[in-house]
């Protein structure tokens, strides 16, 4: 049973509008990323998004409407699917609600529209078009508000049958009627040409049109430019008056016609007086997408990335004709929304999304990026790099705790780069203080007077010793003194006190120093022969540890004043102690022998309440505790935290009035016991991070208590430092060096990026280079002219920098591209001491030729053996021409086996030389169409074909003289365009396909018959929404009490990555409930049907839910719950709900 859990979520805008969907006097921008929908509005500081919801389904539209006398506007909602809602804001709630959706308006017999699904609105705003079907329309119409009913649009689209069935885009255009005109950019049969047609959409009486070419069509211009793609539509002036004068000699063009955007000319029709004015392009280009500058101006977006003006030139309202200026550079656009103020969303699926700023009143046209928007799609490929295991090949499970990390080679093209994705809380240095500073024991942050506003004195705390830094503006400089504090030995404590006092905590004292002369103000020192091992305070007490076996309560407000003193029995020592900052009056202390913590009133220390943290078969001891207020006042009370010995960390709810103890969970953070440092947040909350093998970030978010690991692996201690210089910061000590840095508030995936400007198409990660080699493919416009290049080069593994010489693949048979990369180690020609061949490492890269342009027809690709020099360049050592494009490499035993048109081969590689090498093929086997990818396991080689699934095929070794073969041995036989296929287990394959679907496919090796043994069952499967490019496998030992084992990381075109896991048994009934119970309770957007968002569907068959897959992001979302809903979901489940929130928690853990 499969378990499939998001890791970076989609990152590609296709889709994005700009409405009134949260307040009357505010427009929002939407966002449609996969199946999320986001909500973005305008701050000082940019674009902030204000909420991100999931749907169940993949978004293919978004379009605003507002019928008549509503203050905002409502957000229709497309999906791939065929559903389509329609949603409002609910300002009281805070949620989108649906006003209206409309089910299954597909017609399975019609084809597709050429372009995507589209959906219009006319410039009145009460109609409203679908175009998903090739020859047919689908109408609504927005309806007046009436009494009792609150639908916006009509119960159910009307299908119109249309005559142009190759549309390349579809428009409204500007008219004074109330009879919307609609125009279609059409091709006239299969390679015809391009023409224009208009047409009416409602007649006199408001009626549908029939859409009769001979009486309904009121234009109909062509040929067109044969590279024609958009149309824009171009308002009236609003101080128009048209006059048409009949049969005039030369007609006139004014405004309120539609431009045709081509790729050597535009056209501009004026559909009332059928005037016609063309504008030849400087040079050829592909426009990919426009947006309104003004009613005069036009921004567009080209393949290249490049952003030109059109001008419409005009003389009063008549066009004279057009103008067209290279403005700059921008990523490729999929979208482009004006946001206002001259701010313009450049919305991009093959590189980031942008927030520019373009000024075309000024006299210096430029283009100005304000804001940039991670995006990872497409992920062409990617490696899974462990950074705690770099030299082994096992992956370790990692992932979670952000020691590991992924490398992919996203976008096209220009927009092309390599992108670190990594999970955490990020850690940004913003400098070094002190480098070779070993054994940090502890940093305080301190005020020097009473009236500083920032913190300026850094206390830095050694076994032998103390330092002092101050900070004055731009200048940081140690001091050897400063207020009388002791620097001779290590110190415990140093804080703030009221009044410009600063109390500090050594092994031999307790003191309170003033501001001076005379800074001794108080001073306590522990009995005789006893020494301060513990201590905490808060500005009114102080509770000290003298060597673990006493525990003292000093009234600071009175000097000092020992309140209480409790000697303990032998051999239970004190193991650590805590006086909480917001709460006067009470402690914690932890204890080694007993195992338990209590909670001491400091007047008397007497024990209000305690708590046994023994748990079964173990006897952990408490060794750091903190308490604070992670979640709002409001919501929750302040949570105890308790680091064990054995690396788990105890939290407890603090009930506000008694102190008593509630609510107890347990994570694991490691092996050894973390320190806490407590860090302030906004709105008096605070975060707690924990440092330890794994540091982490304890934060509140959306109610809860959240985990999540910071990228800063060798912390050992931390404090918050707000000093004017660098506000908000916090100074890390690590076990060399001091730092300051900022740290996120809260967990999320870091995305770094090495901009390439070129397609990288292949990675392969050398852990002997330390490096990853990446096949890289360059687009350039030359003279009109489109030029390819390949590349194949290193690059550093944790900087990015490139290393050595990038090799360039120029072949006599003309334009070639890097297919496939492999990296290996092979026989050498080199003899070892043995006399056996040294193995060396080797990058095998499998390439195509440009069909149409290839010299040698006979030459398709190539298969071409790399090695690298001393200066870390690749350099060519052998190459085999093929006859056919070589799709994908591995290994087989030392064996290169390659996937080729229609082809699996085996060869064998025999070096000859450094420089040389031969190829000599050993077996073959021919499949369906084309192989796609391989999986290899040991000599069974899974061979995902394009339209026809997944064949597993035996590499046999020849006996006897007989030549090696490759046998079928199953075979998936249903149709199933595959795109990506890895083994998960023992004669079980992960297979994707083009439609977005997931299956795991079993071979049954104990079937009773031949057929059994050769057809392969499908024993999971599900619709993930999003086509799968790459699946990278890895190799993890799961723990004893772990539900699920990962296998394998799965990169979209989307931009998402998931990772696939395979529930273990005693896990898969709970799980599958408990997605059934969810599915039921959740309330969604839209009210769509989760097993039908997730249930399997091609062209050749579809099911009506997931079969064995458990989806991690519905699973994960009961975290977000509120309590009573959590208790609907869990009532007749079984676990408590703090049991289920327990299990989900380890879920996203072990991710």
């Amino acid at each position: 049973m499969s378990y499939l859990a998001p890791i970076h979520r989609p990152s590609s805008v296709r889709y994005a509008i700009k409405l009134c969907l949260l307040d009357p006097e505010q427009e929002c921008l939407v966002l449609g990323k996969g199946n999320r929908i986001e909500i973005w509005i305008q701050t000082e500081e940019g674009l902030a998004m204000q909420s991100s919801k999931p749907i169940y389904g993949r978004i293919s539209m978004l379009a605003k409407i507002r019928p008549e006398g509503a203050s905002t506007d409502l957000l229709f909602v497309g999906t791939s699917r065929f559903q389509y809602i329609v949603l409002a804001y609910n300002t009281e709630t805070n949620e989108l609600e649906t006003r209206q959706s409309f089910q299954d308006v597909q017609e399975k017999h019609m084809r597709d529209s050429q372009s995507r699904d589209l959906c219009l609105v006319d410039p009145t705003g009460k109609y409203m078009v679908l175009e998903l079907f090739e020859g047919i329309l689908n109408c609504n119409k927005v309806l007046k508000p009436r009494k009792g009913k609150t639908n916006p649009l009509d119960d159910k689209f009307d299908p119109l049958r249309i005559a142009e069935l190759s549309v390349r885009a579809t428009t409204f255009l500007y008219t004074e009627t109330k009879q919307p005109k609609i125009a279609f950019l059409y091709e006239a049969g299969a390679g015809g040409d391009v023409r224009l047609a208009t047409y009416r959409l409602v007649d006199e009486k408001l009626s549908w049109s029939k859409f009769d070419t001979t009486r309904h069509r009121e234009n109909d211009i062509g040929p067109l430019d044969e590279g024609a793609s958009h149309l824009i539509p171009i308002p009236n002036d609003p101080g128009q008056k048209r006059y048409i004068v009949r049969n005039a000699t030369v007609s006139k063009a004014y405004l309120g016609g539609v431009v045709v955007v081509g790729e050597t000319k535009f056209t501009y029709l004026d559909d009332e007086s059928k005037s016609i004015i063309e504008y030849s392009l400087p040079s050829p280009t592909i426009f990919v997408a426009w947006v309104a500058y003004d009613e005069l101006r036009y921004l567009l977006g080209d393949m290249y990335g490049n952003i030109h003006v059109l001008t419409i030139l005009t003389q009063d309202a008549e066009v004279n004709g057009m103008d067209l200026q290279l403005l700059g550079q921008i990523s490729k656009p999929t979208v482009m929304v004006n946001i206002g103020d001259g701010m313009f969303l450049i919305g991009s699926h093959e590189g980031d999304s942008q927030v520019v700023k373009i000024d075309l009143d000024d006299i210096e046209w430029k283009v100005t990026v304000l804001q940039t928007m991670d995006n990872v799609a497409p992920v062409l490929d990617f490696e899974v790099m462990d950074l705690g295991n770099r030299d082994g090949e096992t992956q370790s499970n990692e992932y979670s705790t952000g020691q590991a990390r992924l490398v992919t080679g996203s976008g096209a093209f220009e927009s092309g780069s390599l992108r670190s994705v990594r999970s955490g809380v990020g850690l940004k240095d913003l400098g070094i203080l002190v480098d070779e500073l070993e054994d940090i024991r502890g940093v305080f942050a301190l005020r020097s007077t009473a009236q500083s506003q920032f913190d300026d004195i850094l206390v830095v705390s050694l076994p032998t010793e103390t330092r002092i830094f101050t900070f004055n503006g731009e200048e940081i400089e140690e001091v050897d003194s400063f207020r009388g504090l002791q620097m001779a030995g290590q110190t415990l404590l140093a804080m703030n006190l009221p009044d410009g006092m600063i109390l500090q905590v050594t092994e031999a004292s307790v003191t309170i120093l003033g501001p001076g002369p005379s800074y001794g103000v108080a001073e306590w020192k522990p009995p005789h022969g006893k020494y301060i091992t513990n201590a905490s305070a808060n500005a009114g007490h102080i509770l000290v540890s003298a060597s673990g076996t006493v525990l003292v309560s000093l009234d600071i407000k009175q000097g000092l004043k020992e309140l209480a003193a409790w000697n303990l029995d032998q051999g239970n020592e004190i193991a650590c102690v805590h006086v909480p900052s917001q709460v006067s009056g009470i402690g914690f202390v932890g204890f080694w022998k007993s195992g338990t913590i209590s909670v001491l009133d400091l007047s008397n220390l007497e024990v209000i309440f305690s708590e046994n943290l023994s748990r079964k078969n173990n006897a952990s001891i408490p060794r750091h505790i903190v308490m604070a207020q992670i979640l709002p006042t409001a919501s929750s009370g302040p949570t105890l935290f308790v680091a064990m010995e054995d690396g788990v960390v105890l939290t407890f709810s603090v009930d506000k009035s008694s102190y008593h103890l509630f609510g107890r969970k347990s994570i694991i953070l490691g092996t050894q016991h973390a320190q806490f440092h407590i860090l302030p947040r906004k709105g008096g909350l605070k975060n707690v991070l924990a440092t330890c093998e794994h540091p982490s970030l304890i934060y509140g978010s959306e109610g809860r208590i959240n985990y999540a690991a910071v990228t800063a692996d060798d912390a050992t201690s931390a404090c918050s430092f707000n000093s004017e210089r660098f506000p908000g910061s916090v100074v890390v000590a690590t076990s060399t060096s001091l730092k300051i840095s900022e740290i996120d508030t809260e967990r999320r995936t870091h995305v770094r990026t090495l901009p390439m400007g070129r397609t990288v198409r292949r990675i392969a990660y050398s852990a002997t280079e330390r490096a990853f080699g990446i096949g890289c493919i360059k687009r350039e416009l030359l003279d009109g002219e489109e030029e390819i290049t390949s590349t194949f080069t290193l690059v550093e593994d944790m900087l990015f920098g490139q290393v050595g010489e990038p090799y360039e693949l120029k072949d006599a048979n003309g334009p070639e591209l890097i297919e496939c990369i492999l990296r290996t180690e092979l026989p050498s020609s080199r003899l070892g001491e043995k006399g056996e061949r040294e193995l060396v490492e080797r990058f095998i890269i499998g390439t195509s030729f440009l069909d149409e342009e290839a010299t040698d027809q006979n030459v398709r690709g190539r298969i071409i053996v790399f090695g690298i020099d001393d200066a870390r360049s690749p350099y060519l050592v052998s190459s085999l021409n093929l006859k056919s494009a070589c799709r994908r490499l591995a290994v087989l035993d030392g064996k290169i086996v390659a996937a080729l048109n229609k082809t699996v081969v085996v060869y064998n590689f025999e070096e000859t030389s450094e420089m040389s090498g031969d190829f000599t093929k050993l077996a073959t086997f021919r499949s369906t169409t084309v192989p796609i990818d391989l999986s290899i396991t040991g000599n069974l080689i899974a061979v995902a074909d394009m339209m026809q699934s997944v064949s597993i095929v035996e590499y046999v070794p020849g006996k006897g003289g007989l030549p090696d073969k490759l046998e079928q041995v199953a075979k998936d036989y249903q149709a199933c365009w595959a795109t990506a296929v890895t083994e998960i287990e023992e004669n079980s394959w992960l297979e994707a396909d083009h439609d977005g679907n997931l299956l795991v496919l079993n071979r049954n090796v104990d079937g009773v018959t031949l057929e059994d043994r050769k057809r392969m069952q499908v024993t999971s499967e599900m619709n993930l929404g999003e086509q799968v490019n790459v699946i990278r496998r890895i190799n993890i030992e799961p723990t004893p009490n772990a539900m699920i084992v990962p296998k394998a990381f799965l990169g979209t075109t989307e931009g998402s990555i998931y990772l696939y896991s395979i529930i273990l048994p005693a896990s898969q009934d709970i799980l599958m409930r408990l997605q059934e119970q969810m599915a039921k309770h959740i309330p969604t957007v839209g009210n769509l049907d989760f097993k039908i968002y997730r249930s399997f569907k091609n062209a050749e068959r579809d099911t009506l839910e997931p079969f064995r897959f458990v989806d991690g992001e519905l699973i994960e979302r009961f975290l977000d719950l509120d309590i009573e809903l959590q208790k609907a979901i869990c009532q007749g489940l079984g676990p408590s709900v703090e049991d289920v929130r327990n299990m989900i928690e380890e879920l996203k853990k072990s991710q």
